[in-house]
């Protein structure tokens, strides 16, 4: 059996408002740096509703300072499974 990586969408979107916040940034500045008319995806990043797209992902990695991986919470499956 492979031990299949997940990604944790809740704990993702809380490590984008801690990196946010790390680099003194605000959602308004993370949507004017993807180029969004509106917050509402930033926020949804944020909540875990949603996760950036890989061209977003590159973005917060240069406004954070950070690698990908490093705003990527993952899981796999023995963890996903023990908190199922």
């Amino acid at each position: 059996m492979f031990n299949i990586p997940t990604v944790n969408i809740k704990a993702t979107g809380e490590n984008i408002v801690k990196l946010r916040k790390k680099s003194g940034l605000s959602v308004k500045d993370i949507q004017n740096a993807c180029g969004f008319g509106t917050p509402q995806a930033v926020y949804k990043w944020q909540q875990g509703l949603a996760l950036p797209t890989v061209d977003n992902l590159l973005v917060l990695s240069y406004l954070f300072g950070v690698t990908i991986d490093e705003i990527i919470v993952v899981d796999n499956d023995e963890q996903a499974q023990k908190s199922a």
